[in-house]
């Protein structure tokens, strides 16, 4: 499985991956699940995936052959993220179509994506794909957008992120969220990787890999731990109708 987060804020950008994928407890490996693509100055994009990882893979990899192919839309040619992430749709339609007769049964091919970035001219705009290749776009009033195990980190961001959340603070919230769910699910796990984008900017941001031994992390982790325990010992006793 996997956990996935974007968010879409006034400042601009936040991304962040798990990197686990499973098939089983005893096929346990490592995958990046962020995918940045752009020229400087022009756009930025950036895909986030979940599911099928034969799926994913071959999408994203025909992605980046066809960047710079004349004859056909690409990454680098399309005119606004709409229109990106309209690409990327057609192109899991198209994956999905193309291995669906070979590999007949019970395979569940499926794939879904985060769409995320900003082209010159144009708003930061952030999209999900679903695996039936439609796809929604997050707005001021839902400003981030998940996949996979997002039932453990959701409540963390729908009580503590708005659209206009600075960038850091919405990062530590992606962090919070991660830890929530890794605590609760072993089928995400680190390294995570993370992407702020700065509206306007128009520059590709170098990224960053959390790994286990992250000493940054490794304090959001204590902090906040020890803080929901401190947090809970101060709420007021039951009252005695409780019968407690």
């Amino acid at each position: 499985m996997t956990y996935c987060v974007a968010m879409s804020l006034a400042e601009g950008l936040v991304f962040a991956s798990d990197s686990r994928t499973n098939a089983g407890i005893d096929h346990i490996a490592t995958f990046r699940k962020l995918f940045p693509f752009g020229v400087p100055g022009e756009r930025l994009i950036v895909l986030q995936s979940a599911g099928n990882l034969a799926t994913s893979q071959s999408v994203v990899n025909l992605l980046k052959q066809r960047l710079d192919d004349p004859n056909r839309a690409n990454l680098h040619s399309v005119p606004t993220l709409y229109d990106a992430t309209e690409l990327v749709a057609s192109t899991v339609r198209e994956v999905v179509a193309r291995d669906a007769a070979p590999l007949a049964g019970n395979t569940d091919l499926t794939c879904s994506f985060l769409v995320g970035g900003q082209i010159a001219g144009g708003p930061t705009e952030l999209f999900s794909i679903y695996p039936q290749g439609n796809f929604i776009q997050a707005t001021e009033d839902t400003p981030f957008l998940q996949l996979g195990e997002s039932k453990y980190g959701k409540p963390i961001l729908d009580r503590n992120l708005a659209f206009d959340t600075p960038l850091g603070e919405a990062l530590r919230c992606a962090l919070v969220s991660f830890d929530s769910t890794i605590r609760s699910n072993l089928s995400v796990g680190m390294p995570l990787d993370l992407l702020v984008y700065h509206r306007d900017s128009l520059i590709l941001p170098a990224g960053y890999r959390v790994t286990e031994d992250d000493a940054y992390y490794a304090s959001i982790r204590k902090q906040w731990s020890a803080g929901l325990h401190d947090l809970l010992g101060q709420l007021p006793e039951p009252p005695k109708e409780y019968n407690i």
